[in-house]
């Protein structure tokens, strides 16, 4: 990269970790880092990291002019002031606009998205949505989904992301598909969401839930102790054929393909996509034709059942290069 080349400083900070990056115009990122967040930060500490990783970044650029900063969060985000109003996983940071108190630090503009939502544009731009055979024809409606420690989304049409009247549009995982009076219990604070059904921390939940089930008995995890039963060990017991995992994981089928049947009615895309840690663990046990097959046996017409189901192409990367995106799209080309 020459030494006039113009970049964007990228964040995206989930509940587990800051990540931070270098994006130029075409997506590449030229360095990237991460720090963890602290187990029980209070907002200090946790603004403390987020600051610390953004300006390893500022320093890494040197002399290349930086355009501006990015910021995917796991929080819904005012669109107009920036400022966090709920973050189930950042919970010490809700009522802060990091636009009003990082651009004084930095010396830059900031842009501060939900980071699903940037993810969908970063996978828009450079992953799926331009991946073969798409990239002759890119989809004019992309709709993500992140299914990882919780589950979010994001809607881009026409390359740029739908965020509704105030900002806070398109949370799939809030989406109730389980009604029962004992419906599991959802961060959000209702109850048979999808993300209690569906995410990684669901998956773990209801593994820990069956111990007194006769499964559990025959079952791989059955040495494990407590907090080792996450979703990756859930997965890669299925892997070996452990019928407890492998129920627990068609459960999971069962609540993504409702709740991707609910995106079709609703938003009518010609592209689904899927990213996160539980979407590759899914994708490693061969599972994504399932969805797609459950899903549209509930679409209720052929136009909706048209529409692909595919993995994501940036991995861990899309929410930061969507953040750089949000820059770009602000800060046009001469």
């Amino acid at each position: 990269m020459a030494e006039s080349s113009e970049v964007v400083v990228a964040m995206d900070w989930g509940g587990t970790w800051a990540r931070a990056a270098v994006v130029d115009r075409q997506g590449a990122v030229r360095w990237r880092s991460r720090q963890a967040n602290p187990t029980g930060a209070d907002r200090a500490a946790l603004l403390a990291v987020g600051l610390e990783v953004l300006r390893q970044a500022v320093a890494w650029c040197g002399t290349w002019p930086i355009v501006g900063v990015g910021i995917g969060i796991a929080a819904l985000v005012d669109g107009v002031t920036g400022t966090l109003e709920g973050s189930p996983h950042l919970r010490p940071l809700n009522g802060v606009s990091l636009k009003a108190l990082w651009e004084p630090e930095l010396g830059h503009p900031i842009w501060t998205g939900n980071d699903a939502n940037l993810a969908a544009l970063g996978e828009f731009h450079y992953g799926a949505g331009h991946a073969e055979p798409l990239a002759r024809t890119p989809p004019k409606t992309l709709f993500y989904m992140t299914v990882s420690t919780g589950i979010g989304g994001g809607l881009v049409h026409q390359g740029e992301v739908y965020v509704g009247a105030h900002g806070l549009a398109v949370e799939p995982g809030h989406m109730v598909i389980d009604w029962r009076p004992d419906a599991p219990k959802c961060d959000c604070g209702s109850a048979g969401c999808l993300e209690a059904l569906a995410s990684g921390s669901a998956v773990a939940r209801r593994a820990r839930q069956r111990r007194a089930e006769p499964y559990w008995r025959n079952s791989s995890l059955a040495g494990l102790p407590e907090d080792a039963i996450t979703s990756e060990a859930v997965f890669e017991a299925a892997g070996r054929g452990d019928a407890l995992a492998i129920e627990i994981v068609d459960e999971v089928v069962q609540a993504l393909a409702a709740g991707l049947a609910g995106v079709l009615h609703l938003v009518d895309p010609d592209l689904l996509v899927l990213g996160g840690g539980v979407t590759q663990g899914l994708v490693a046990l061969d599972r994504l034709p399932a969805i797609q097959a459950l899903m549209r046996q509930r679409a209720m017409s052929n136009g909706h059942r048209r529409c692909p189901l595919v993995p994501a192409r940036l991995g861990d990367a899309a929410g930061l290069v969507g953040a750089a995106r949000l820059v770009w799209q602000q800060t046009p080309q001469l």
